[in-house]
């Protein structure tokens, strides 16, 4: 019994120590503003961000800006997997015509910064719904593509001989074999985009939007709304952690089968 204790006690000891660097910050955030080191006006020490907070989540508009982001951006995302998928595959070595014909153009559009590329996909598509989902998707579409090549391109050649070995046509060697030895290099695109996705679309309703939190961010700055410009700041790294740790998680149940290989 005792042992479990200093066990337990040994546990919270380690996290305070771990956690010594945040709670600093924290503590010389809330002290600065307030004993004058930091300008009030400029920095909103933590428990006012907080009570602004508390506040916006009691006001369903935030919600409505919470869910008008998370929508845009799963839906340009899911598109980027339906095109992203089967351009990684086809693009991977198994089709070598189509490869030499439009691997050099994709290579070339993907370094196109998305950021200049935005006052584009306005003048063609406006600035409604259209063009800022067309955004996620362009963003989201390049790492899922050389990331889904790259898996094909470095499958084990064993693996591929003993499909055909026991009979196995192209389409069902793709399926059985191809898509499961590539899926974790898929994942890994699938993490980038998503993260780069969500901080990209915050920065297009700051450019154009009546709801969203890019649009709520940019409002509270227009309006000097100090405290409520931080919590929005603070609510959108909340939820791109958030994403990133729900990805993990999920490939970490599918690719079960990864972790026993290792191990």
């Amino acid at each position: 019994m005792a042992g479990n204790n200093n066990k337990i006690l040994q546990r919270i000891k380690d996290g305070l120590f771990n956690s010594l660097s945040v709670i600093l910050f924290f503590v010389v955030w809330e002290l600065g503003p307030r004993l004058g080191f930091l300008k009030s006006t400029l920095v909103s020490p933590p428990s006012e961000i907080l009570l602004c907070f508390v506040k916006l989540i009691a006001d369903e508009n935030l919600f409505t800006h919470i869910q008008a982001s998370l929508l845009r951006s799963v839906v340009g995302f899911i598109i980027a997997i339906i095109v992203g998928i089967p351009l990684g595959f086809l693009l991977g070595g198994w089709f070598k015509t189509f490869e030499k014909l439009v691997d050099p153009l994709l290579k070339f559009l993907g370094q196109f910064n998305p950021f200049s590329l935005f006052p584009i996909f306005i003048l063609m598509l406006g600035i409604g719904e259209v063009s800022k989902i067309a955004m996620i998707f362009w963003v989201c579409l390049w790492p899922v593509v050389f990331n889904t090549t790259t898996g094909v391109r470095e499958l084990d050649p064993l693996l591929v001989k003993s499909g055909r070995a026991m009979g196995l046509g192209k389409f069902k060697l793709l399926i059985k074999i191809v898509l499961p030895g590539a899926t974790p290099y898929i994942f890994n695109g699938f993490k980038l985009a998503s993260s780069t996705a969500f901080f990209m679309l915050i920065a297009a309703e700051m450019m154009g939007a009546s709801k969203g939190l890019g649009w709520l961010v940019w409002n509270a700055q227009v309006n000097f709304q100090i405290p409520k410009l931080y919590a929005g700041t603070v609510l959108i790294s909340i939820l791109g952690l958030l994403i990133n740790w729900l990805f993990k998680k999920w490939e970490k149940q599918i690719l079960v089968w990864k972790e026993h290989a290792v191990n």
